[in-house]
């Protein structure tokens, strides 16, 4: 089934780049980037969540849950002193 008609990719191409390990995407932007990507207009951005959810309660991934990686946590801000 085709996600992203924009950038034209499909369940099987997200699913592709997931997988278990600190380099695989936590975040829905990182699955973008793996494909080499980045959203344009975003509807597309539920369903890829909803996948990877899917596929890390297949896998089994006991080291984060999907979408709340602690590997891949935003740059803190430093405020300016």
């Amino acid at each position: 089934m085709i996600v992203c008609h924009c950038n034209v990719f499909s369940d099987h191409d997200v699913r592709a780049c997931l997988g278990d390990g600190p380099e695989c995407p936590r975040a829905v932007g990182e699955v973008y980037t793996c494909l080499g990507c980045s959203p344009n207009c975003g509807r597309c951005a539920r369903t890829i969540l909803a996948i990877m959810r899917e596929a890390g309660a297949e896998q089994g991934c006991s080291t984060c849950p999907i979408g709340q990686c602690a590997h891949h946590e935003a740059p803190q801000l430093v405020a300016a002193e």
